[in-house]
């Protein structure tokens, strides 16, 4: 019996992935150890299974979305997008606390696609909330 812990297959393909909104060459970036795909051509990053919520977390992590928020505004009307690791349609999700704030989940491999724009936009509803949060609890 082999007591070592069977490591789980990638979905993901060798090489850098293709944006799945503008199909340019994604480049890796890290940031606190931890390592995204960002678009060359439109800004937008791409997260693998729960990166974008360790990130949101991460103080300055803001500064991995460098991308023009206008452009990402234009490429939310993409219709059908395609998940760049595993080609899956991509659902459209909408974060219940930004109503306003649109980003794609894969259902099969679980990754998040941010246009860009968006994930700076997702950060700061979580340092709003723990602002919040923090004055609440405050004592008189």
């Amino acid at each position: 019996m082999n007591d070592s812990p069977e490591e789980v297959p990638s979905l993901r393909p060798p090489g850098p992935l293709a944006c799945p909104k503008c199909r340019s060459t994604m480049a890796a970036v890290e940031f606190a150890g931890i390592e995204v795909d960002r678009c060359t051509g439109c800004g937008g990053i791409w997260f693998d299974l729960l990166e974008h919520e360790a990130l949101r977390a991460a103080p300055g992590a803001e500064a991995i979305d460098t991308g023009d928020p206008a452009l990402g505004a234009r490429f939310d009307a993409v219709g059908l997008v395609r998940c760049p690791v595993d080609a899956e349609p991509m659902v459209r999700m909408v974060d219940r606390a930004q109503p306003a704030l649109w980003f794609e989940s894969c259902p099969l491999c679980y990754g998040v696609f941010f246009d860009a724009g968006e994930f700076s936009e997702f950060r700061e509803d979580h340092l709003r909330d723990l602002f919040v949060r923090h004055r609440r609890h405050r004592r008189l």
